[in-house]
Order: structure tokens, then C-alpha cells, then sequence
């Protein structure tokens, strides 16, 4: 089974790995998401960032989000700089897909190791984790 965004993902993670490579553990998540937008547009990408996402209950705007990256209105990115992920960090991630037609989302830790979380909530709304 072929990944979704399979070579968009790809490309993604390489700019991520980029930026990890240069920066390294230390900064905030701001300094890492301004860095992450140079690389993703040098690598072609159309980028938005912190995305508003609004949050609906039985038709009522209840909230709102804001996404870190939207990469070609099709890709949440979820940047963190923590010591690691914990689940809590998915869950947003995930809560993030389920409020959106967007399916795929990475979630991005630029921690003491970098690690990444690929997350997929399909339109069929049932939840999907990779």
C-alpha cells in the first residue's frame, strides 16, 4: 500500500532533517518553525503558517486552532521542542485532522534526537495511525 503523500512527506522530512542538522536542541519552537519555512519553500512547497483551524460542535464555532505549517493545503505540520513526544502531543495532532478535510499530518520534534510522527485521520473520519 502506497503511503499518502508519500513524496511530499519524503521531501518534508528531509528539509526537517536540515534544519535539525543546522540548529540541532536548544531553541524554541518558533526559531525552528522560521527555519523550516526557509527550507520547505526552497524546496518548493506553498506554506502557511500558524493556519487557522476552526472547531465546530453541532454547527457552532466552539474554537480555534492554530496549525505551526500548512504545507500545499494538503499537510499539517505539528512542530515541537520537547525532550521527546508524548501522546498528548499526537492526540493534538490528531484533534488537528479530525477539525479539517486534511488527512495527513506530521508532527515534527526537534528534541534532544529529532523524531517525527507521521498521523493520518481519513476523511472517512475513522482514525488511522502509522
Amino acid at each position: 500500500m502506497e503511503l499518502l503523500f508519500k513524496d511530499k512527506t519524503d521531501k518534508i522530512l528531509k528539509c526537517f532533517y536540515n534544519v535539525y542538522n543546522v540548529l540541532g536542541f536548544g531553541f524554541l519552537e518558533k526559531v525552528y518553525e522560521n527555519a523550516l519555512m526557509i527550507e520547505l519553500k526552497e524546496a518548493g512547497f506553498f506554506c502557511e503558517r500558524q493556519k487557522p483551524i476552526n472547531v465546530f460542535y453541532k454547527e457552532a464555532q466552539i474554537g480555534e486552532y492554530y496549525a505551526d505549517i500548512m504545507v500545499d493545503s494538503c499537510i499539517i505540520l505539528e512542530l515541537k521542542a520537547a525532550e521527546c513526544l508524548i501522546m498528548e502531543h499526537e492526540l493534538q495532532l490528531i484533534n488537528y485532522l479530525r477539525a479539517t478535510d486534511i488527512e495527513l499530518g506530521l508532527l515534527l520534534n526537534f528534541g534532544k534526537k529529532p523524531e517525527f510522527r507521521r498521523k493520518i485521520f481519513s476523511n472517512d473520519r475513522s482514525i488511522n495511525i502509522h
